[in-house]
């Protein structure tokens, strides 16, 4: 599909009203710089090229270019999964902030999606923290609600909030107080190798409607060609696992709460319901009953995925539009007869939306970082050069780099990103970049609680586990999934 159709989203389980409230709600009174209410693959390429941004001048407004001082920043580099492309473009980065601010001495520390949290937490209790942190959209309320982080808004450092989508401000809100600017926002999409539908005698330019359908073209994958029909994911204490259940636990019409509806409340734990049960069966049935997905799925994240795709031995997956330029760097790597397999794979790879539930509805999780700023009393030395912060924040969530940064997988954090020619760049060099943009409006936010991290990374993986290693019965695990949860409400811990 190549166009965001209302009248489709509507009939997918998603209200009028809900979708007005997403795309134009804000935090405060104010126009965004794009009109969300037009949003498609054809009116983000219309803007695209249409309008020029010079960083540093903008920066220089809320840190004078020449100012000398020193910051520590931690943030989630990238991981073996990711392009080289994007490699490419943190060190262009860093590069160009230290050209722009050749007085302020960085010192910043890559840590994994799954470490940076961990030893954030820890770094925290000992006051040792940096002063700066980028962290995955999950993250920053948990944070803000226990006193460690500043009060920071993108008119902090010289930028509006209308600049940001109004899903990713959110996540950055804690008691009607701002604590950090979005970076980057993303959504994934479901993709597939048509050449492995053809030969598995489905149809190669039709996905799967629904999630019913997913389990059902994975077990015709697996049964008639002998792969893995499925990339399931459900490795315990990994962001990649709630992207990829979340998806098909909203689309079921279940939730771990009432996230998906239009004013949440997180009162009511709703892991444990029929419906959410249903999604948890679908998993059970591809990895137990049907054996039609990677018998490594306990242990995978989505860089697992990856070289088995390309290997022809996988036939449907989520994630970004970078997957696309992860096959094209894999295939470098490959030699002899590989060449051409890998080839042959990536001319197959097809994109398109999240399969819906068996009652049309279709969701995706709105994904993310923010970039915060922490108090002094917990960092190590005990001081935070807030200029020097300042101009880091300004300089990654500008349109420019807020756009190149996200180049290969993700979306501007800062609207203004899609007006800028690397926009237009991207639409022309990135495959499918159209269809992933066209499920922001279907993102659904993890729910901005400071539970979150622990009920996201640890419960639902844990629920999987406990299915589908026999542990305990679907029923069994989702219950015990909504006990855990309302322990941890409750204040109590696993």
């Amino acid at each position: 599909m190549s166009t965001f159709d209302f009248g489709r989203a509507i009939r997918g389980g998603v209200s009028a009203a809900a979708l007005t409230s997403l795309l134009m709600s804000s935090p405060v009174l104010g126009a965004p710089p794009v009109d969300l209410s037009k949003w498609s693959p054809e009116y983000v390429r219309s803007i695209a090229g249409t309008k020029d941004f010079d960083t540093a001048a903008d920066c220089n407004k809320v840190t004078p270019l020449d100012y000398k001082g020193r910051l520590t920043f931690w943030y989630q580099g990238v991981f073996e999964g990711d392009p080289d492309l994007l490699r490419q473009y943190y060190k262009d980065f860093f590069a160009a902030f230290r050209k722009t601010y050749p007085n302020i001495e960085l010192n910043e520390q890559a840590l994994t999606y799954n470490d940076l949290l961990d030893k954030f937490r820890t770094a925290l209790l000992g006051n040792a923290g940096p002063m700066m942190v980028r962290l995955q959209i999950l993250g920053g309320v948990e944070f803000a609600s226990k006193g460690y982080l500043q009060e920071l808004k993108p008119e902090d450092v010289g930028y509006a909030t209308e600049d940001f989508w109004p899903g990713a401000m959110k996540s950055n809100m804690w008691k009607s107080k701002t604590y950090g600017i979005p970076t980057n926002n993303e959504t994934m999409a479901f993709i597939w190798n048509a050449d492995i539908f053809k030969r598995a005698g489905l149809d190669p330019d039709r996905p799967p409607a629904t999630w019913d359908d997913v389990v059902r073209y994975s077990k015709q994958i697996h049964d008639k060609l002998g792969i893995a029909g499925y990339g399931l994911v459900a490795r315990k204490n990994a962001g990649n696992t709630p992207y990829r259940f979340l998806p098909q636990l909203w689309g079921y019409g279940g939730g771990v709460f009432d996230e998906t509806t239009q004013s949440p409340t997180y009162a009511q734990v709703q892991i444990g319901t029929p419906a959410s049960k249903r999604a948890l069966q679908a998993s059970y049935d591809m990895y137990v009953r049907d054996k039609s997905v990677p018998v490594s799925a306990l242990t995978n994240q989505q860089a697992d995925n990856q070289p088995l795709f390309l290997a022809g031995q996988l036939g449907m997956m989520i994630s970004h539009p970078s997957d696309y330029d992860v096959m094209l760097d894999l295939k470098k790597k490959a030699s002899g007869s590989d060449v051409q397999k890998a080839q042959t794979v990536i001319d197959n790879m097809r994109y398109g939306l999240i399969p819906t539930g068996p009652d049309g509805k279709r969701a995706v999780v709105f994904g993310g970082s923010n970039i915060h700023i922490l108090k002094p009393e917990y960092v190590d030395g005990g001081k935070v050069d807030l200029p020097a912060a300042k101009a880091l924040a300004c300089f990654w969530t500008s349109p420019e780099w807020s756009l190149k940064m996200a180049y290969a997988g993700s979306n501007p954090g800062n609207l203004n990103g899609f007006k800028t020619k690397w926009m237009k760049e991207r639409l022309d060099n990135i495959k499918f970049l159209d269809v992933t943009t066209s499920m922001l409006p279907y993102g659904v936010p993890f729910p901005t609680i400071p539970e979150t991290p622990e009920i996201m990374n640890i419960v639902v993986p844990d629920m999987l586990q406990n299915a589908l290693t026999g542990a305990m019965t679907v029923d069994q695990a989702a219950e015990d999934a909504a006990k855990k949860i309302k322990n941890i409400m409750d204040g109590g811990k696993l």
